[in-house]
């Protein structure tokens, strides 16, 4: 047998995987997440991990929650323990409206699919609307799991560069036209208007027009997620693009922020046709949801004051954001910069010229921190000199440990460039953060 034609042969397997040949060629968009990645190293409990975007469900009244759970099996255990509706519990998503009004949304509950968390509602989305090749345009940087989704479906990520009041709308213009261009259709904008992740950013009203307005006149839609728009520590809230939209607005909700992640709850608002396609891709994907996990939810926004739950939250994780602030404020070395969140989990830092994040992991360790590199946020390698830092699950005393261990870290890496000159070339385009000494 010649090399030429071994060479053509489909590749069989290997002794790593012996299933290698028999993938699909998606897969090789299904790459590890870095935030999972570090999971085992930052569950120890020498680490203060400023990583995960855990929400802390210390918090909540675990005794009632109990006390609903088995009510939910002594009264209404015949329907909790059996199939259900793809789209989703029908007073659920009644409960759901009342939950959305909050931030001036008007809803139909025959618009809303239940998913599995938020997570869910966006690969349903991706399934509907994304072939191989098609453009999705999002924030830089963005959702690091969004960006698995969809490279998993094989679409083109391309970047829209972001400051300190969201999503630039000149460049989400010039992203569109640039498509339009090469032929290639832009199925949908991605974006995270409210304390955004990674960055913490909020995109104002004056942007959020803007970004309607340049998706409208170039038919695009707008993936709107919103995981964490009830959690606001101070600031005014903006309105939501659903609400500013004539009807190219999907609109991503969650109950994973506000109330448990693990009963993965979440839901999309749509239109109504693109509401029919993402129930028909739901009943392909797993029949139903969980009717069980649904009837607890349920139970929970029609019995408990689930709005002053929130506020419970919301002074509880602002005491964490002010404790992260006050702690990069008073320790980060010169040259370090960091974005100031009105709400949400994160805050992004990007490090002094010549500091790659992500080689500065082993350091970090090293001195029992954890951290998100900032290149696990972007589609293409861009954010080594950035990273995110998660500020819901520690305490405040936490929080301001691990920021006194992050700061011997760079500082072993700045006398490392400093003995040995060398540099970093900085981020290409994408979020600059504010100067510390900024209001």
């Amino acid at each position: 047998m010649s090399a030429d034609h071994r060479e053509q042969q489909p590749v069989q397997g290997s002794r790593i995987d012996p299933h290698i040949g028999r993938y699909a060629h998606r897969t090789q968009g299904m790459v590890a997440s870095e935030v999972r990645a570090l999971f085992a190293v930052a569950s120890r409990p020498e680490i203060v991990s400023l990583a995960g975007g855990m929400p802390n469900v210390s918090g909540l009244p675990l005794e009632q929650i109990g006390d609903m759970v088995k009510d939910v099996v002594t009264e209404e255990g015949p329907t909790a323990l059996q199939y259900g509706s793809a789209q989703g519990d029908p007073a659920l998503r009644e409960l759901l409206c009342d939950y959305m009004s909050l931030e001036g949304i008007d809803a139909a509950p025959d618009d809303i699919i239940v998913t599995v968390g938020s997570q869910q509602a966006l690969d349903l989305i991706t399934r509907v609307f994304v072939d191989p090749g098609d453009v999705v345009l999002t924030e830089a940087p963005t959702y690091v799991t969004a960006i698995n989704t969809f490279a998993a479906f094989q679409a083109d990520i391309r970047h829209v560069g972001m400051d300190d009041e969201g999503v630039i709308p000149e460049e989400l213009e010039e992203a569109l036209v640039r498509a339009q261009l090469d032929g290639r259709p832009v199925k949908f904008f991605y974006t995270i208007p409210n304390f955004q992740n990674p960055a913490g950013i909020t995109m104002s009203t004056e942007r959020r027009a803007k970004v309607i307005e340049a998706c409208e006149r170039h038919d695009v839609l707008i993936v709107e997620d919103n995981p964490y728009g009830l959690l606001r520590y101070d600031g005014e809230p903006r309105p939501t693009l659903y609400s500013q939209g004539s009807g190219n607005v999907v609109y991503l909700g969650s109950l994973s922020k506000t109330f448990s992640p693990g009963l993965r709850i979440g839901w999309a608002l749509a239109p109504s046709a693109v509401r029919a396609k993402l129930v028909l891709a739901a009943e392909s994907a797993m029949l139903s949801h969980s009717t069980f996990n649904q009837l607890v939810v349920r139970r929970y926004l029609r019995t408990f004051p689930w709005r002053e739950q929130i506020k419970t939250f919301n002074t509880m994780y602002g005491e964490r954001r002010d404790a992260m602030l006050s702690a990069l404020e008073a320790m980060m070395p010169a040259g370090c910069t960091w974005t100031r969140p009105e709400g949400g989990f994160f805050v992004w830092a990007t490090l002094p010229e010549g500091i790659d994040a992500k080689a500065m992991m082993p350091r970090a360790i090293g001195a029992r921190v954890a951290y998100v590199p900032g290149t696990g946020f972007y589609a293409d390698g861009r954010g080594r000199q950035s990273m995110r830092l998660s500020f819901c699950y520690p305490t405040p005393e936490q929080i301001r440990e691990g920021v006194r261990r992050l700061v011997t870290a760079i500082e072993g890496e700045l006398d490392l460039r400093d003995t040995f000159g060398t540099t970093l070339a900085p981020p290409a385009g994408g979020l600059q953060a504010p100067a510390p000494d900024l209001p």
